[in-house]
């Protein structure tokens, strides 16, 4: 079943100003060819200034380029989740591995935040930002924990609390390898490197922003090992990239090498990216205060098998 097609908007900078229509296009965005890009602008999927344009018409300098992609297939992911806790201001699901929460690489319909508005349609009109909103992001390979704020009042305070890391995030990893200290702390800078079809991607890097991640060790196996991390920053793929910068990367981490940077096969037909699956990570715990009663919460999601302790 095709999705409804979905409408990018992007302003030109003054990198980008001087080239075409085309080059632009496919330059930033080389997962089409230019043959492809080509096509679309003949066919009015690209608009200039809400008007009809060409491929060799050049940029300016804050124009608006409007690019209406037309409907398709999604791939089959995982659409049910488990609610685990719900009042008016707070929504806690147990999203599974391979569900994406937003928008994005090639995902519209089948994302969490699509399912959610389904189910709560009475809440999409509540102001210009619909709910639920996610506070946090979880990987598309990542299970559990996502915590949604339903009212503004929430995603104020829930927002702050996330700014102010007072919000604590507990998760149960399988790295690979055994030597692994039984704690370790990890504290690498993330930042953008660049990625040969995105453009950039996140990764160890020593002028990225500071990161900060506690590990402890619950359980070794003949060749892995499972970990509790608590992340007291933020950072895009902390654990991924924190693991695998340390030496022991996310077993089955099809992006992420000894390291910490994406791991380049150029004989692949093709180039790993974020939301590819296949690694064991899971949102086990999330501690924080209720945003209209200051009451402090903990909420638990049971591990899957592979990353129980017993």
């Amino acid at each position: 079943m095709l999705n409804r097609g979905w409408t990018y908007q992007e302003q030109v900078d003054r990198a980008s100003a001087g080239l075409t229509v085309l080059a632009y296009y496919s330059q930033r965005y080389s997962h089409s060819s230019p043959e492809e890009w080509q096509s679309r602008i003949a066919a009015g999927q690209v608009l200039l200034d809400n008007h009809p344009t060409t491929a060799d018409t050049l940029l300016h300098l804050g124009q608006r380029l409007t690019y209406h992609r037309l409907p398709w297939q999604e791939p089959a992911v995982p659409l049910s989740f488990d609610v685990l806790y719900q009042d008016l201001d707070l929504l806690i699901v147990a999203k599974p591995s391979g569900l994406p929460v937003l928008p994005g690489g090639g995902f519209l319909e089948h994302t969490l935040l699509r399912q959610l508005q389904r189910q709560y349609p009475q809440e999409e009109s509540l102001d210009s930002q619909n709910f639920p909103v996610p506070i946090h992001r979880l990987g598309r390979g990542t299970s559990g924990l996502m915590l949604m704020a339903r009212s503004p009042l929430a995603k104020s305070h829930l927002s702050q609390q996330m700014r102010d890391r007072q919000i604590q995030k507990t998760y149960r990893a399988l790295v690979s390898g055994t030597s692994i200290p039984d704690r370790l702390t990890l504290t690498y800078a993330i930042g953008k490197i660049p990625h040969p079809i995105l453009g950039y991607i996140y990764g160890a890097t020593p002028d990225g922003r500071f990161a900060h991640s506690e590990c402890r060790v619950l359980k070794r196996n003949s060749s892995s090992t499972l970990l509790e991390v608590t992340i007291l920053t933020g950072r895009p793929h902390q654990i991924r990239i924190h693991l695998a910068a340390a030496g022991y990367p996310l077993l089955g981490d099809p992006l992420y090498g000894v390291g910490g940077i994406p791991i380049y096969q150029p004989e692949a037909r093709k180039t790993a990216v974020p939301g590819d699956c296949g690694y064991c990570l899971h949102a086990y715990q999330l501690s924080f205060a209720h945003p209209r009663t200051g009451q402090p919460m903990c909420i638990v999601c049971p591990a899957p098998a592979e990353l129980q302790s017993i």
